[in-house]
């Protein structure tokens, strides 16, 4: 029996695919892409005569529906998703039915929309000194998130965030990160990061709620916060000449 493969698709750049997950996509007989986010570019190297699902429309029951459909008919099902289908990709449901159904079935990783907003960005989320550790996360809407993780509660930590699905709600955004950042920390909003019309917005916590309304950025953007987005921070141990590892022996300041 043929089994499904979960595949990231990466944040919408079609080459910033996997080779394993464009693979799967030549090779599939059935393709079920999440059509909302994923461009068509991605499935642009399917096999002829593949049939292809826009999910954006069905129901949970709908999608599961057609994989369980093919697979028992011996075909390998790809179900494509935006960026990594591990963070809100609601993927894990899905998984779920299948095992119900003793459907085997296989994750492809991708390039996640924060990944690619701090690399448009020229940015890294763990500089030395400043912020070792990177949360992610989104504010409350139609889904509840625990109160033990609300934004208030995880910005008293003050370290990199990266803010999924919230950009419709700047204004709120902000007021809960005040409470623990300084009104100067960095912030920056990137839509539709590696696409052709991705737009970047960059300014502190006082400010960026005017410049994102004067952007009309309402959706589909990754709100990343933090100094690591400012320019202070202590060079790296890996590169350090003075710095032993397995790999290298640091010089002694006697020997410059």
């Amino acid at each position: 029996m043929e089994k499904v493969y979960f595949i990231g698709a990466g944040p919408g750049d079609p080459e910033l695919i996997t080779v394993k997950g464009q693979n799967i996509i030549k090779d599939a007989d059935v393709i079920i892409y999440a059509g909302s986010l994923v461009p068509k570019e991605v499935l642009g190297v399917n096999k002829k005569g593949a049939k292809i699902y826009n999910s954006a429309k069905m129901t949970l029951e709908e999608v599961t529906d057609v994989m369980i459909k093919n697979i028992y008919e011996g075909k390998k099902v790809a179900r494509v998703h935006t960026g990594d289908p591990s963070i809100f990709g609601a993927h894990r449901e899905q998984m779920d039915i299948l095992e119900k159904n003793n459907i085997e079935y296989e994750v492809i990783p991708g390039v996640s929309s924060f990944l690619a907003s701090a690399a448009v960005l020229k940015k890294e989320f763990t500089l030395p000194n400043v912020s070792q550790t990177v949360i992610c996360t989104r504010m409350e809407g139609r889904t509840q998130v625990p109160e033990e993780e609300s934004l208030d509660k995880l910005a008293s930590h003050k370290c990199s965030m990266a803010i999924f699905l919230s950009v419709h709600m700047i204004e709120d955004v902000v007021e809960k990160l005040l409470k623990h950042y300084e009104k100067n920390t960095p912030i920056a909003v990137v839509q539709r990061a590696t696409w052709r019309d991705q737009k970047i917005v960059e300014g502190d916590l006082g400010n960026i709620v005017e410049l994102v309304k004067k952007s009309n950025i309402t959706k589909t953007a990754q709100i990343l916060v933090g100094n690591f987005l400012g320019n202070n921070y202590s060079k790296s141990k890996l590169y350090d000449k003075y710095f032993t590892h397995e790999f290298r022996e640091g010089m002694k300041k006697e020997e410059l």
